[in-house]
């Protein structure tokens, strides 16, 4: 991953605040970081690249703005930079909403650290393709709106199971889906599918 990618980590926990904004540091991103919501929409208008090589790191549950608020406000601006929101285990019926309104990931507490860094990579990626139009439309244009649905949430590394809950509907029907979706495009692996979902294909 390069390291002009940008993560602007927002949680009012500090210390977990600043050993995650060290992580990511280590991992060669810049990192800014910020103790709750409105401290990031005040400065994030000076801090945008608007490039795709960005992401926010958002805890979903914050006193002076939750992260579905926080993600919002973001789409009011009509701003569309992925976010990662993380989570404590009672709060994944609102991680759930978030993926819904278009969060790329959520992860639960405690994650590793492998998972947060791929989950920024992945968000990035997916990013930077959308941008670029990297993906092919015409290959995507075979696939149903619920198929597209449940490629987005595949990428995102979702189990079967989270994208049932996501999406209101059954595991075995999210199978079938994910079985056309797969042979639409021409794939047989997980690898070979986030290989064209992420233009490389």
């Amino acid at each position: 991953m390069p390291s002009d990618v940008r993560v602007h980590l927002v949680d009012d926990n500090t210390p977990f605040r600043d050993s995650t904004a060290w992580l990511l540091e280590t991992a060669g991103f810049e990192v800014h970081a910020y103790p709750s919501g409105p401290a990031f929409l005040a400065e994030w208008p000076s801090r945008r690249r608007g490039d795709g090589a960005e992401c926010v790191v958002s805890d979903i549950r914050m006193p002076e703005m939750s992260g579905l608020q926080l993600q919002d406000a973001l789409r009011r601006q009509g701003c569309n930079v992925p976010l990662v929101f993380v989570t404590a285990h009672g709060d994944v019926p609102l991680a759930v909403e978030a993926m819904r309104k278009g969060a790329s990931n959520f992860l639960e507490k405690p994650f590793s650290d492998d998972a947060l860094l791929d989950s920024i990579r992945n968000a990035v990626a997916n990013a930077r393709a959308r941008g670029d139009g990297a993906v092919d439309s015409e290959v995507l244009a075979k696939l149903s709106p619920r198929e597209r649905q449940v490629l987005d949430l595949v990428v995102a590394s979702k189990p079967n199971k989270v994208i049932a809950d996501i999406l209101g509907i059954s595991i075995k029907t999210v199978e079938l889906h994910r079985a056309n979706m797969m042979a639409k495009l021409g794939v047989r692996s997980l690898p070979e599918l986030m290989k064209v979902a992420l233009g490389h294909g």
